[in-house]
């Protein structure tokens, strides 16, 4: 449609057209024709009140596993607590591999990622009649057939394929990805592009929807697209090990309870995103983004993985950061330096701009923001003064010296920003499998860590309300895991606007944008002389 074609139709409809002149009868056809192809999404935008709110619960947890990957000992309830049924569950992890040099400057290892998926997917999507272990026994059948293969046969298969050179670095780089391909939705391509509400005719879409080569790629279906990469990955395994067997296996995606929809490693940082399978239709814009910040002040070992996405109309954006360590006195200004840089650099890749209003591209224009991981703030006393408020359960005392709430309070880093009460003990450092601080055991002065809250989340946003904020008690590392849970505002599309939506593309006939004269009945001959034009 040109310029002058959509203005004239523009002034038809505001008035400047009008049917009760003297040409009304020779000229409506010619009018007809110029709104035919007009559509009611044109006037949703002018509506008031298309929006309510609704509320959804949110799970965030953060977990230093130390550079361990799971065991078929380890139980995930500390982490994921079997009675919380939240709608989305973000969980972020630091150190799933050791921080050594091959991990950083060679290639990713995949495999324990790939273990805490399989480990994690079967703790959401478990039935609840079931407590079989995911490495020991058959899983239900009710289980996506493919993670039931990777789950029953992960810890002797990955030692088998770990122990060939050729296939290692295929596993290193396929598995993970076939991996994940078992628990995400089939038409995963829609999570990615754009789902804003259809503000306009599909030929004037592109002017809303400038990024996306494909204004519309989000009716395509991925599923073949998968098969041929599976296929392509099946033919490399020269193995013929659990690989094949994992990524040949058919799936049954449908009996999932949770979708995995983000899954993104950066060396020992590694985010997941789960959505109760009924909202992830609702799911749009999803982008992830990674800043290094280790070595060199930009390499993978510390850092962030940002996940942005939209939920109905409402924008987020989940931050799992580990930040710089040390506990030497002004080890803190360089943590602050990486959270400002992470909020600088941190930019998601352009998908769509409605004309309302624009998608976010940095973190700080998200609607709800939530920032979870290993932030490395220490406390700021010594051993012996830390050791005591320690053993008298002193947390407001030992608080009061937590380098985190000094910086904020300061107005240095996360200005504007919310965290919860705590009333739990600092989470590192604790040795192994073990109850005891790693502090109380170490006589060299050297070597020991004074134990700090390193693990934290925060967040920022208006219609947020934290519910719980706490820690779980696993051994498995030398940092417990620190979980919260949410209740979160989000807008919605009331039902009328989606009816309105619904029917955006139906083309309408020019009689019923004209005004109607109540002075004549129904069957009067202005419908006659106006022709319909559907």
């Amino acid at each position: 449609m040109s310029e002058g074609e959509g203005e004239r139709e523009n002034n038809s409809i505001t008035g400047k057209f009008c049917p009760s002149s003297s040409n009304a009868a020779s000229s409506s056809p010619l009018r007809a024709l110029s709104v035919k192809g007009m559509r009611l999404s044109h006037f949703l935008a002018q509506t008031p009140n298309n929006t309510t709110t609704e509320p959804i619960r949110i799970f965030v947890a953060t977990w230093n596993v130390g550079g361990k990957a799971p065991t078929a000992e380890l139980n995930l309830d500390d982490f994921l607590p079997p009675d919380d049924h939240s709608d989305i569950y973000v969980l972020g992890f630091q150190e799933i591999v050791p921080l050594n040099a091959g991990n950083v400057l060679v290639i990713e290892d995949n495999e324990p990622a790939a273990r805490w998926l399989v480990l994690i997917n079967q703790a959401l999507n478990r039935p609840a009649e079931t407590d079989a272990n995911v490495f020991q026994h058959e899983p239900s059948p009710s289980v996506d057939s493919t993670a039931s293969r990777a789950s029953s046969s992960l810890d002797a298969s990955f030692s088998d394929i770990a122990k060939t050179s050729s296939s290692s670095t295929i596993f290193q780089k396929s598995y993970l990805k076939s991996i994940r391909k078992s628990f995400m939705p089939v038409q995963r391509k829609r999570l990615k592009a754009c789902n804003c509400p259809v503000e306009m005719a599909k030929s004037s879409y592109r002017d809303a929807c400038f990024g996306c080569p494909k204004a519309y790629a989000y009716e395509i279906d991925s599923s073949e697209e998968d098969e041929q990469e599976e296929k392509k990955e099946k033919s490399r395994d020269s193995s013929g090990s659990a690989h094949g067997e994992v990524i040949s296996a058919p799936t049954t995606r449908d009996q999932l309870k949770y979708n995995l929809i983000a899954c993104k490693q950066m060396v020992g940082i590694f985010v997941t995103v789960w959505v109760k399978k009924e909202l992830v239709q609702h799911i749009g814009h999803l982008r992830t983004s990674c800043i290094g910040r280790g070595i060199l002040g930009c390499l993978g070992n510390k850092g962030c993985i940002s996940v942005s996405m939209t939920l109905h109309q409402t924008s987020f954006c989940f931050i799992c950061s580990h930040l710089a360590s040390g506990q030497k006195e002004g080890d803190e200004f360089r943590r602050n330096s990486d959270v400002l840089e992470i909020l600088r650099l941190t930019l998601f890749s352009r998908i769509c701009r409605r004309s309302v209003r624009k998608i976010p591209e940095k973190i700080l224009e998200h609607d709800k923001v939530i920032w979870f991981g290993d932030l490395n703030y220490r406390i700021a006393l010594n051993y012996a003064d830390t050791k005591k408020f320690l053993m008298e359960n002193n947390w407001n005392a030992l608080f009061e010296r937590d380098q985190l709430k000094i910086e904020r309070d300061a107005g240095r880093v996360f200005k504007g920003w919310n965290e919860g009460k705590i009333y739990f003990a600092p989470t590192y450092k604790y040795s192994y499998n073990s109850d005891a601080y790693a502090s109380e055991t170490t006589t060299s002065k050297k070597k020991r860590r004074t134990p700090a809250w390193c693990d934290r989340i925060l967040w920022r946003g208006d219609g947020i309300v934290q519910l719980s904020y706490y820690r779980g008690e696993s051994r498995f590392s030398d940092h417990r895991p620190v979980c919260g849970t949410f209740i979160v505002e989000v807008e919605v599309l009331n039902r009328k606007a989606k009816m309105r939506q619904s029917n955006a593309n139906m083309k309408i006939g020019a009689e019923e944008l004209l005004p109607q004269d109540k002075n004549k009945d129904k069957g009067s001959s202005r419908s006659m002389n106006s022709p319909k034009i559907s």
